[in-house]
């Protein structure tokens, strides 16, 4: 596992890495390194070049790149990596949230609160890796992550299984009905079906509004008017869920 450390001010740097040495010394059975980085445009190159790492600790307010910038490249990178905000400033608090970021943490940094972060951080990443997705295809049988599936649409009776990479993977003709065909999945936390032809998977849910969803990847995905108020309900617990 790689953890990486992003802020412009070489003090709080030091006294982040500082606790995760800590951390580490706590929880032995944590194998994870640190990557330290005071110029987050030098960063933001990085995870360009897909070099991604598993949790990032990002401050906030850098001058240029700013840590919601560089937020929204991870999320936008297709990863799956787990963000930690800190800063000395509560003012960007919906900001961090709109790049669901797992953490929000107040300078200076608080041993246990930076701690049960990574607890959390860990917990998710490990669940994440999760169950597996089967769709029937011309060539045969794939498993699909279900962690990497950001959504699934019904087209002239075939699935379209849309992947955070932006890979498509499309089903042969299913005799079953959508709903059938996506019903273990409605069991999760994480996928909500938005339209009789759309199920979709809230981790990468970018904007919701009245009549559509944003995905991560720009995709447009209609809510039914039927379906309105219930996405809108499962969509706002999903999230607290994450900030609680």
């Amino acid at each position: 596992m790689k953890i990486v450390i992003c802020d412009d001010s070489i003090k709080d740097l030091a006294a982040i890495e500082h606790l995760l040495v800590k951390y580490k010394e706590l929880h032995p059975q944590a194998d994870f390194e640190v990557e330290k980085f005071t110029d987050p445009s030098q960063l933001s190159r990085k995870i360009q070049s897909k070099k991604l790492a598993d949790i990032y600790i990002l401050d906030i307010i850098m001058s240029g790149t700013t840590g919601i910038d560089i937020g929204s490249q991870i999320n936008g990178s297709g990863g799956r990596a787990a963000i930690i905000y800190t800063t000395s400033s509560n003012d960007f608090a919906l900001d961090a949230y709109g790049v669901r970021a797992i953490r929000y943490l107040l300078k200076p940094i608080k041993e246990d609160k930076l701690f049960e972060a990574l607890d959390y951080a860990r917990s998710s990443l490990e669940t994440k890796k999760g169950p597996l997705y089967l769709v029937k295809t011309k060539g045969g049988l794939i498993s699909v992550p279900c962690a990497k599936i950001e959504y699934i649409e019904n087209s002239s009776r075939m699935l379209n299984v849309h992947l955070t990479d932006k890979t498509v993977i499309t089903s042969i003709f299913i005799r079953k009905s959508f709903d059938e065909e996506i019903r273990e999945l409605l069991h999760t936390d994480n996928f909500v079906q938005v339209h009789k032809s759309f199920l979709v998977n809230m981790d990468f849910v970018k904007k919701l509004d009245k009549g559509s969803i944003t995905m991560d990847s720009g995709a447009e995905i209609p809510i039914s008017k039927k379906n309105t108020a219930a996405v809108k309900r499962q969509y706002l617990l999903f999230i607290s869920g994450q900030y609680k």
